[in-house]
């Protein structure tokens, strides 16, 4: 008679492979249904989706050589790595993998960890494998996607085990390092983890490990950028998207800028009164009316070390002097995040770059670094893109819309989706379940509701209310959730003994 404790006894590969599937036969079974609905997009659309930061991406991967002055070059840098393949496609086909890994990651963290039942478990990575705008997103070339993944991998091995190793803590910290030149707002992510590991008593060894290994790349990439811009750091950019914060509120006379001592404050000072700006920020950065802002400093100055500081200056006097035009404008933009329906927003030209088109994509010919152009570094990248003539010139297809497999996915996103409010929900449970393990302050509910939390309330109060910035949250919000509604009754080792006694059954 074998015992709990037993191992099961050795069986082949297939034997092995037929008990672990039909242990996981609802996961499986979800799996593969979001594998076909990413098949189906890439079929519909080829090569892949665009979005307006999606060539200075591709022209980082194709000029390597200088960093980029307004987003780390994480995600150019994993083009790169694909460029030898010469592909778009493929880059959409490891953004879709990397989709289904987050479902996958957040399926056995809660099945490992937490003991959830298997419907449970799958339930809380549906949101991820079959929302719409997340199948969107990956099939665009973006780094979104990838940073998605690396956040929930960071989570995962956090909470996979309740002691973490010195080892363990230094993958952490690399992972870390690599999230956070994906996308510079992974790097509070890191503040976050060590906070959690402080007041779980983790001990030094594990958070030493982590800081330093995500130190080390961090600061080599920040030393690369000083060789390239002069200044010590990841982007010139955090002041001026600051910025555009803080021009929907912006007052001159209550900041009390100084218009003849103060120019470079000055010059930033928006003339339309606070009541008659536009209702997105955007306008105040990157297209600069009225011959005022950025422009006009001179073309290319936007993201210069000088306009940097000046702009993060006058945002910060701003949000000091205004306190609580501030706030609510952050609140607006927090809390936009929860509607049932789709407002557009922040403009119907962005808005739109969400939705599965109905027409081919033609790349714009912007200017590019090395006197090339956005059109031409994509051609480069992958010379298989198609070239039609329009109005006499040859014109770069980035996008070839496919029917009848575009016109399912477009129909497809009209329906399925997870609603702002159904997120709301979710951050609610979660709350709930800090609450109740108040003496444990949140226990392994407060990683994942902080970091969802956090990454929605961080565009509000950083930037600007944007679709694409709820994502991340989502699988985040979802382990909170499970995790507080998890069968408290199941012990802790009882996964892990149902497994050795099926495995050993099935064999």
């Amino acid at each position: 008679m074998v015992t709990v404790a037993d191992p099961p006894p050795p069986a082949g590969g297939r034997a092995r492979l037929r008990a672990f599937l039909r242990r996981h036969r609802v996961f499986a079974a979800v799996l593969a249904a979001a594998f076909v609905l990413r098949v189906v997009t890439m079929l519909g659309y080829g090569p892949a989706l665009w979005f307006n930061d999606s060539y200075e991406y591709v022209s980082g991967a194709v000029n390597p050589d200088r960093p980029s002055a307004l987003r780390p070059n994480g995600y150019s840098f994993w083009l790169l790595a694909l460029r030898p393949f010469h592909s778009f496609a493929l880059v959409a086909l490891t953004q879709h993998l990397m989709g289904l890994a987050t479902g996958v990651l957040v399926y056995a963290l809660l099945r490992h960890r937490f003991a959830l039942p298997g419907w449970g478990a799958a339930l809380a990575a549906a949101p991820v494998l079959f929302d719409a705008y997340q199948i969107q997103l990956e099939h665009m070339i973006m780094s979104d996607t990838m940073f998605i993944l690396l956040v929930v991998g960071v989570i995962t091995l956090v909470l996979w085990n309740r002691r973490m190793s010195w080892w363990m803590g230094g993958l952490v910290g690399l992972l870390l390092a690599v999230t956070a030149l994906t996308r510079s707002i992974g790097l509070p992510i890191l503040a976050l983890v060590v906070v959690y590991l402080l007041v779980k008593r983790t001990g030094w060894k594990p958070i030493a490990a982590m800081v330093t290994a995500c130190a080390l790349p961090v600061a080599g990439y920040m030393a690369w950028f000083a060789s390239a811009h002069g200044n010590f750091a990841m982007t010139n950019s955090d002041g001026p998207i600051l910025y555009m914060r803080a021009a929907k509120f912006a007052d001159c006379n209550e900041m009390g800028v100084d218009k003849r001592r103060e120019l470079m404050l000055a010059l930033l000072c928006i003339s339309e009164p606070p009541d008659k700006r536009s209702f997105s920020g955007q306008k105040y950065l990157w297209w600069a009316q009225n011959g005022q802002r950025f422009h006009a400093f001179g073309v290319g100055t936007t993201f210069t070390p000088e306009m940097n500081k000046a702009a993060g200056d006058f945002a910060k006097r701003a949000i000091l002097s205004q306190p609580g035009d501030y706030l609510a404008v952050v609140a607006g933009d927090f809390f936009r995040a929860f509607h049932w329906g789709r407002p557009r927003f922040p403009d119907a030209q962005t808005y739109l770059q969400y939705e599965f088109p109905f027409e081919d994509k033609v790349l714009p010919a912007w200017s590019a670094p090395k006197g090339s152009t956005t059109d031409k570094d994509a051609l480069v990248y992958d010379p298989g893109l198609r070239v039609k003539e329009i109005r006499g010139k040859p014109s770069v297809v980035g996008t070839d819309v496919r029917d009848p497999w575009a016109a399912f996915m477009q129909g497809y996103q009209r329906i399925v989706r997870l609603p702002g409010t159904a997120l709301g929900v979710l951050l609610l449970v979660g709350l709930a379940g800090v609450a109740v393990r108040w003496r444990t302050l949140g226990g392994p509910v407060l990683l994942p509701w902080l970091a969802a939390f956090g990454l929605i309330l961080a565009p509000a109060a950083t930037a600007e209310f944007d679709y694409r910035y709820l994502l991340p949250a989502v699988p985040l919000a979802c382990l909170a959730a499970a995790i507080t509604l998890r069968p408290r009754r199941r012990a802790q080792g009882s996964y892990q003994r149902r497994v050795s006694i099926r495995a050993y059954q099935s064999a």
